[in-house]
């Protein structure tokens, strides 16, 4: 029995050469893609790439097309690092970084756009006016808020994104300065919630200083931990159109193990692993089956 039709499970990202031979097989089948071999064992994933450069739109419908067999598959994206870090509103380029994401929704599978933004950006009536401009910049989007600060669980910041028709993502993450806590918010249709890892080492640190460094997200959540989110996500699908849960924590392939023990809490009876991630995670997922590598074998079609 699959999740419910308005639950979407699924990691950040695919592309990472350290999950060879940890979530992908070492020895890869003919046509072999990550985001097809995902998209066996989740309904989701969440676009990276986009937060560095824009998704060129040839790439949006190959992407499209290595999902197809998942009618029910959506992506979200992540926002431009120039929009949600530098604070700008080039019009210019956010019409260039539109142009991919338009061809996903189009096609109905661009759940949201994520914008992620840094703890250092606090609820002010300065960033709530820099955080409406964007949401009429891409007033054609459906989107969700990352907020790293815990300010912005404000009734008033709150009421901003209510307003404004903003998601608000639930996260979890490392304690730290005025951290935002775990919580179960749904200011539009889109419930959201990412799972960081709590790895305490560095976080202030590295959160002022940079957000790409992979030591905060090398945790694997215990199943205890597990189930303090089951009961937030569950409480937050009961309202929202959509629910997306995305595990953020790559590292050795942790992202996709708490995933999928996350999706099995929440409904999914297929209890589907990759073959190769159950001998490095045994326990966490002994009561899992383990597939083989085997990918249906897609005809490459031509991409305008």
């Amino acid at each position: 029995m699959p999740l419910p039709p308005n639950l979407h499970c699924g990691a950040a990202g695919w592309s990472y050469p350290h999950w060879n031979g940890v979530v992908f097989p070492k020895i890869k089948p003919r046509n072999f893609h990550g985001l097809s071999f995902l998209a066996q064992y989740f309904d989701a994933v969440e676009i990276n790439t986009s937060f560095y450069q824009p998704i060129r739109p040839e790439l949006a419908r190959l992407w499209l097309h290595k999902v197809e067999e998942n009618p029910k598959f959506l992506f979200t994206a992540k926002l431009h690092r120039s929009f949600t870090h530098e604070r700008s509103l080039n019009t210019d380029f956010a019409a260039q970084f539109k142009e991919g994401l338009f061809a996903m929704l189009r096609a109905r599978k661009l759940g949201c756009l994520l914008m992620q933004f840094p703890w250092t950006f606090r609820f002010t009536d300065e960033n709530r006016t820099f955080l409406i401009q964007l949401r009429r910049l891409f007033h054609e989007f459906p989107l969700v808020a990352e907020f790293r600060h815990s300010s912005w669980m404000w009734e008033e910041a709150l009421g901003t994104l209510i307003d404004y028709r903003v998601g608000f993502c639930n996260i979890d993450q490392a304690a730290y300065t005025k951290a935002m806590p775990p919580s179960s918010f749904l200011t539009s249709d889109i419930g959201y919630v990412r799972m960081h890892g709590r790895n305490p080492q560095d976080w202030d640190r590295e959160l002022r200083r940079t957000e790409n460094s992979a030591a905060p997200h090398n945790y694997l959540y215990s199943t205890a931990e597990l189930r303090e989110w089951q009961t937030r996500i569950e409480e937050i699908r009961q309202h929202a159109a959509r629910t997306f849960v995305i595990a953020n924590n790559e590292i050795g392939g942790k992202s996709v193990v708490n995933a999928l023990q996350l999706s099995a809490m929440l409904g999914d009876g297929r209890r589907l692993a990759p073959a190769d991630l159950m001998l490095k995670y045994r326990h966490e997922l002994g009561e899992f089956e383990g597939t083989e590598a085997v990918q249906t074998m897609l005809f490459e079609r031509a991409v305008a």
